[in-house]
């Protein structure tokens, strides 16, 4: 079963790249200076930011449907990140290099089966996952830190 992985839209982040520290801090987001390649993996582009690179910390709700899974984390969006990244039956970098946890969603938003998956061997994983009759889309996490990475769909 072929699939597709997307990165978020850059827009509900965009005003942010320009704020000063203050402004920053009242919408609850940190800007960082990227240290180390891996590290920080930007839900915009799929992939890490390369050491030297501006990126935001902030609070990102992934799951807003009116569920017990309602929920929100924390993400790093590089500055800069014009496109959402696309990636046709394949994993994006940032999700290959990491243990995942990928967790299916029906048509009424409720959770309906989850795994722990290194990324590397995840995409039999999604397939299983997505050939389900019940299953609406997938949610990948970071499982490690619990961070929101990307949604996953049929294509």
């Amino acid at each position: 079963m072929s699939f597709v992985v997307a990165g978020l839209s850059p827009e509900p982040f965009a005003h942010l790249f320009h704020a000063d520290e203050a402004a920053l801090a009242a919408a609850g987001a940190i800007r960082y200076r990227a240290d180390a390649k891996p590290g920080f993996p930007c839900r915009v582009t799929l992939d890490d930011a390369e050491p030297g690179e501006t990126v935001l910390l902030l609070n990102h709700e992934h799951q807003s449907a009116d569920t017990p899974y309602r929920a929100r984390h924390a993400i790093f969006v590089r500055e800069g990140a014009t496109v959402p990244a696309r990636f046709e039956g394949v994993l994006p970098p940032a999700l290959a290099a990491r243990l995942l946890a990928i967790r299916a969603f029906d048509a009424q938003d409720m959770m309906i089966d989850a795994e722990i998956v290194e990324g590397a061997a995840a995409v039999p994983l999604i397939e299983r996952l997505l050939a389900a009759p019940n299953t609406a889309y997938l949610h990948a996490h970071y499982a490690r830190r619990g961070c929101f990475a990307a949604r996953i769909d049929r294509r």
